[in-house]
């Protein structure tokens, strides 16, 4: 979908780049060889074909802070399949508070293999893991996890692709939280976890701190469910919006 995309240059919009699929222009290549045939709009050719030669450099060079300027979050999962390789899931848990030292876990999956970063062992390694993914999928996390960590490691700021999730499943019909989402698409949580939520987290934290080490057991299980299933939901909002980006439509969610 990547290469399909046009929305990202100045002066084209979703109904511009709409109308460019329908002239026959499927893909930058199609735009970059013959761009007399296709209407642009109120865009410039000749600022479009620059901005499209970047797009391809950028592609080619896997530079994610360039997609990640100019999709914004709006857009940001057109990157997802052609960013894949390099994509962490991510999912923190707190003890409760508000700032970046109440971060008891970060969860991080790879699509292989998952991580838990705990509070007071192995957290500051963060850093060094998140500077090798070049795209970030949460669930909330523009609101919650992300901010969190900026607190948490002053002075970090993401640079990362960032496809929130929240919010893309909300354009395609999906609401609520991310348990009632994996409910309504049929994810099913190991019966240790099932139906635990944040406050079971912090509590859990809160029993592994007075010496309860089984707790930090199931609170590390708890937020590999959440981490692990976000790849799942990836692909579910990245087929719906894509559909809708295409069509106008989007494919009816399940109830």
């Amino acid at each position: 979908m990547l290469r399909q995309t046009f929305c990202h240059i100045p002066g084209i919009g979703r109904e511009t780049e709409r109308s460019l699929w329908s002239q026959g222009c499927s893909d930058w290549d199609s735009l970059l060889a013959t761009p007399d045939q296709f209407s642009l709009g109120t865009a410039g050719t000749e600022p479009t074909l620059q901005e499209l030669r970047k797009s391809v450099r950028a592609l080619e060079n896997q530079d994610a802070n360039y997609f990640r300027k100019c999709l914004g979050q709006q857009e940001a999962w057109r990157a997802w399949p052609d960013f894949r390789d390099s994509c962490v899931y991510l999912d923190i848990e707190t003890d409760g508070g508000r700032f970046g030292q109440s971060v008891t876990v970060v969860g991080l999956y790879d699509g292989k293999e998952f991580t838990a970063l705990i509070k007071d062992d192995n957290l500051d390694s963060f850093l060094d893991i998140i500077e090798q993914f070049k795209m970030i999928v949460t669930f909330f996390g523009t609101g919650f996890d992300l901010p969190m960590l900026e607190r948490r490691f002053k002075g970090y700021r993401f640079k990362q692709i960032h496809l929130d999730l929240c919010y893309a499943l909300k354009r395609i019909g999906y609401s609520g939280g991310l348990k009632k989402i994996e409910r309504q698409l049929g994810i099913a949580r190991g019966s240790e976890v099932d139906g635990m939520n944040g406050r079971d987290a912090i509590r859990l934290w809160s029993e592994y701190r007075r010496g309860y080490e089984e707790s930090l057991k199931v609170l590390v299980d708890y937020n590999r469910e959440d981490v692990v299933n976000l790849e799942r939901l990836a692909s579910v909002a990245y087929e719906g919006l894509k559909q809708h980006a295409l069509t106008g439509q989007a494919a009816a969610p399940r109830s």
